[in-house]
């Protein structure tokens, strides 16, 4: 097996782990500690997923991703890293996570696009996501981060740390037309209230991005969820972007995870939604050339129908993660 079918470089600098000065200052330092001694398993996978992309900047550009990982969260993924390339392993350690970033940019730029001007972007569980500051798609877009206080608070305060009278900047570059961070628990019935207290307008075009949060909710709070989102196809052209768990994939961690839609393309129609389309890792819109090792665990998944919950190989759970865009429209949902 290649190392491109692994989708890892010829040469990528996988077994040296390179931490910028800036993960050694105080405040920094400081603010990564408490993030290791006091956040729950749900608040610290937000330094998780900074650190794959971090790992993976031979395919995603976040310049802020390791300072918003912290040293702890790098080490620690880099060595599954260094593990998995070590014994060849064909799904290596953050792929999934790489696909996936590669996969919403990728929509939320076509979405936009589509708008053919003037957007909203709402990122629930935003959590240590920089796509305000790295997207050129966002320049005409008002940008919502929504997430836990503490949780927008702490990346607040690094981002300020990357950038405090370093090369005559005083404050993070955003490259979204704005940045409003709306400090709530998506679990609670008052998040929509405090989104439009910062500027959210219902009747503009919107992008909602639910990327690794949904899974983590109980199921009745991910339907309110979704339910809130596709009223808003009444009022605006909405696009959903998010990722489904199926349900053997909840059995993975310990019950972190909870909600789950063995067949979330015929749950949203059911909500609102006009039009969704779903793919699987390893689908055209869905590897981007790192998935393509036909032997890969989710390309063997990829020709077995949705309905095996086990795999008939090996009796393994059939653990899938959908990708999944779905958008409706006032007229088309008022019919």
């Amino acid at each position: 097996m290649s190392d491109h079918q692994n989708g890892l470089q010829e040469d990528p600098q996988w077994l040296e782990l390179k931490l910028p000065h800036l993960l050694y200052t105080d405040t920094v330092q400081g603010l990564h500690a408490t993030i290791q001694s006091e956040w729950d398993s749900l608040r610290r996978s937000a330094c998780q997923t900074a650190a794959g992309r971090a790992l993976w900047k031979h395919v995603i550009h976040d310049p802020f991703a390791d300072l918003l990982a912290g040293e702890t969260c790098l080490k620690s993924f880099h060595e599954k890293i260094k593990n998995d390339r070590l014994k060849n392993a064909r799904e290596t350690s953050g792929v999934i996570l790489a696909v996936r970033t590669l996969w919403f940019d990728s929509k939320i730029e076509a979405a936009l696009s589509s708008f053919n001007g003037e957007g909203q972007v709402v990122l629930l569980g935003a959590g240590m996501d920089a796509r305000a500051y790295r997207l050129s798609c966002l320049k005409e877009s008002d940008v919502f981060e929504v997430d836990f206080p503490e949780v927008l608070e702490v990346k607040t305060t690094l981002l300020k740390a990357a950038t405090e009278p370093i090369d005559g900047h005083l404050h993070p570059i955003i490259t979204a037309k704005s940045l409003n961070r709306v400090a709530a628990d998506i679990r609670n019935n008052d998040w929509l209230e405090k989104l439009q207290k910062s500027g959210f307008v219902p009747e503009k075009n919107t992008v909602w991005v639910l990327e690794g949060i949904l899974y983590y909710l109980s199921h009745s709070h991910a339907m309110q969820v979704l339910r809130i989102i596709a009223d808003k196809c009444a009022l605006a052209r909405t696009v959903l972007l998010a990722d489904f768990m199926n349900k053997p994939s909840t059995t993975l961690a310990n019950s972190i995870f909870h909600f789950y839609s063995d067949w979330p393309d015929h749950l949203l129609p059911s909500l609102g939604f006009s039009h969704v389309r779903l793919s699987q890792l390893g689908d055209p819109d869905a590897h981007f050339g790192l998935m393509n090792d036909p032997l890969n665990l989710f390309n063997k998944l990829r020709s077995l129908p949705r309905s095996v919950q086990t795999h008939p190989d090996d009796g393994t759970p059939c653990c899938r993660l959908y990708l999944v865009e779905a958008s409706g429209l006032p007229s088309q949902s008022n019919q």
